[in-house]
């Protein structure tokens, strides 16, 4: 695929999540809404941190000729979904939150920052 393809693809799946995080954050916890919608949350957040390493790094070093700083934050999403999971599942509830604060806040604010910096998609389009 095309780094322009895998862009798009990493876009249509994270941005959703911009929302979903938000409203799963403040809205009430534990029902069936919130379920299935933190399940579709934690699934577009897989697909979007498994694109992201498809991704060539094209602003800053690169290590492996490939990833750059910005990619750790994809291992940090891949550790914490399942994480955070299996932490709802065994019933450790303020573990879960912990973790999909952690996601939220590494996974869309943080990386959702960087994508603003100049030599990158979204700084180009809206700047």
């Amino acid at each position: 695929m095309t780094y322009e393809t895998l862009m798009y693809f990493h876009l249509l799946t994270v941005v959703p999540c911009i929302f979903l995080g938000g409203y799963l954050l403040a809205a009430q916890k534990g029902g069936a809404i919130h379920r299935k919608l933190g399940g579709l949350y934690m699934i577009l957040m897989m697909a979007t941190a498994l694109i992201a390493l498809l991704i060539p790094a094209g602003v800053g070093p690169q290590f492996l000729g490939h990833f750059g700083y910005l990619h750790l934050l994809s291992g940090i999403v891949l550790w914490t979904v399942p994480t955070a999971f299996l932490a709802v599942r065994r019933g450790k509830i303020k573990e879960h939150q912990r973790k999909m604060v952690i996601l939220y806040l590494s996974g869309i604010i943080i990386a959702g920052g960087f994508t603003f910096f100049p030599g990158r998609y979204l700084h180009q389009l809206f700047f």
